[in-house]
């Protein structure tokens, strides 16, 4: 089996230190940058299988670096360390596209376990898109979804997504005609409990509207279910 490849970039070095000894330990070759900029650079020349990212570095922080791999199409599975308890950065850094979230101070055993989780997560889906080929496209009014080429389309447009928000576009889509809690939301497409952080769904449900919605006050896709959360509907006369 392939070594997984895990970079490290945090401008702590006894914290790049013990992870990077965890993590080699646990069978994962790592490397490691100092500061956003050589964070950044690494995640674009290297094939890598997983970002270790801290929201606080020197040259570029952890979110611009975050928002900028994603909009270069750069879908590594990134995770995100901050040394704050802050719920605003939270929800900023899994809106931008971070995979999953841990605040500092944290056991380099969870870490490593965290990070098996999230390759894991990341293998099967990619297993499961592989799989689908072009006969698993997905028709839902003037949307068209293509899983595996991670595409979607509203009529002729192509739209653009963070991969988390693609990933609960297919999953609600998916799902069409069934009511969706947010905790079902948020344990399908984050795959983890986030201690009731519901406003990142409704963060990401925004999003979305914006992009497939003509009417964004008036949904015909994605509508509220008051009390209870959202449903994905064929929009009538389409």
């Amino acid at each position: 089996m392939e070594t997984k490849k895990v970079l490290v970039v945090d401008d702590e070095q006894s914290i790049v230190t013990l992870l990077s000894y965890n993590l080699e330990q646990a069978g994962f070759k790592v490397v490691t940058a100092m500061d956003g900029e050589a964070g950044k650079r690494m995640a674009l020349e290297q094939k890598l299988d997983l970002i270790i990212l801290d929201l606080m570095l020197p040259k570029l922080d952890g979110i611009e670096v975050c928002k900028e791999l994603r909009q270069q199409k750069v879908s590594t599975p990134i995770l995100m360390l901050t040394a704050k308890d802050d719920e605003f950065d939270k929800v900023l850094g899994l809106e931008l596209g971070a995979d999953d979230y841990m605040t500092k101070p944290f056991s380099p055993r969870e870490l490593v376990a965290r990070v098996k989780a999230i390759l894991r997560r990341s293998h099967f889906k990619q297993e499961e898109l592989e799989n689908e080929g072009e006969e698993g496209s997905i028709m839902i009014g003037k949307l068209k979804i293509y899983p595996e080429q991670y595409e979607a389309y509203y009529g002729d447009e192509q739209l653009e997504f963070t991969p988390k928000e693609f990933e609960l576009l297919l999953f609600l889509a998916k799902n069409k005609g069934r009511v969706l809690t947010r905790d079902q939301l948020l344990s399908s497409v984050w795959n983890y409990d986030f201690a009731g952080d519901t406003r990142i769904v409704d963060v990401h449900i925004s999003h979305l509207r914006e992009k497939i919605e003509e009417n964004t006050k008036k949904p015909v896709y994605i509508k509220t279910i008051r009390g209870l959360g959202y449903k994905f509907e064929e929009p009538k006369g389409e």
